[in-house]
């Protein structure tokens, strides 16, 4: 029973290390994506990837606040 404890362990490992490389591929080329459509189309003057992406997040928190705020009334 050990032997295919074993064998199971190493399959195991050769699919999730396997499974994480295509993530961290997949992941890394969206975000390459992502961080260039900022810097292309929504990136205002003198803001960095990083503060623009800040900003859209929080435009999109408080558009749902006000979205909230309406269906409440």
């Amino acid at each position: 029973m050990s032997k295919i404890v074993d064998a199971n362990k190493k399959i195991e490992n050769a699919v999730v290390g396997g499974y994480k490389a295509v993530e961290k591929t997949v992941v890394g080329g969206y975000k390459k994506v992502e961080d260039k459509f900022v810097d292309t189309f929504l990136k205002k003057d003198g803001e960095t990837i990083e503060e623009a992406k800040m900003r859209l997040q929080k435009e999109q928190e408080e558009l749902k606040e006000k979205q909230q705020e309406k269906l409440n009334k």
